[in-house]
């Protein structure tokens, strides 16, 4: 991926924003939170404030004019330029294109998840795809709203994205509690066995050091190398 100048994906958004017509940045939160981009992107005020000055440091913005209604503070308009315009084609582009590998917390999680015993990863899991059907159910009654006011698709494909991650994460989540729980999964037998050992007082180290002799056969796959 490209080393951006500001890599804060609400600058993008603010681009975007600007592509359109000069705004300051009150409008431009209230035109993405009216957008629903913040289920999206993750926004915050204080952020974009700190990201309009980035872009305006960057040359990819430029305050246009300062105005004032009544006795409100001051806001300043600002307007994208060619540098700007040119740096979300680029960024967008690239983001559309090119598959990145993005660390998540539930492969985070799946990855250490032998440091627990197998039926609390179960139980666990089977709480994950609970909460997984709600925010499905929640929105595909977003959805169905947004059908039935007759929005164009167009203005729907991230909430489609979302809800087929949704939909794949929670047949994932299932089976594998499913199979953790029930000890299908090869390798569960002995996972169990490690957590009843350590419950009994036995140190994992000891366990690695002769593998065999405590897990059996299924057991050699800890065996240290010999040096």
């Amino acid at each position: 991926m490209t080393r951006r100048r500001v890599s804060n994906p609400l600058a993008l958004a603010v681009l975007s924003c600007l592509a359109e017509r000069p705004m300051h940045p009150y409008e431009i939160s209230t035109t993405l939170r009216h957008r629903g981009k913040e289920q999206s992107i993750k926004l915050n005020y204080g952020s974009l404030y700190s990201v309009v000055e980035s872009l305006q440091k960057h040359g990819l913005i430029a305050s246009k004019e300062t105005t004032r209604a009544g006795r409100r503070p001051e806001r300043t308009v600002y307007e994208i330029t060619d540098a700007g315009v040119a740096e979300l084609e680029d960024w967008l582009s690239e983001l559309l294109s090119t598959p990145v590998r993005e660390f998540s917390s539930l492969e985070a999680g799946l990855s250490l998840m032998p440091s627990l015993p197998p039926q609390d990863v179960a139980m666990l899991l089977s709480k994950r795809a609970q909460l997984l059907r709600v925010e499905l159910r929640t929105l595909d009654a977003m959805l169905d709203d947004a059908t039935g006011l007759e929005l164009p698709e167009l203005f729907l494909v991230e909430g489609r994205f979302r809800r087929a991650m949704l939909a794949a994460e929670l047949e994932f989540v299932g089976e594998l509690a499913k199979s953790i729980g029930g000890a299908s999964m090869s390798g569960v037998k002995t996972w169990r066995r490690i957590h009843e050992l350590r419950a009994e007082g036995v140190p994992f180290e000891e366990i690695t050091a002769d593998p065999v002799r405590y897990l059996g056969e299924e057991g050699r796959i800890l065996q240290q190398p010999s040096s």
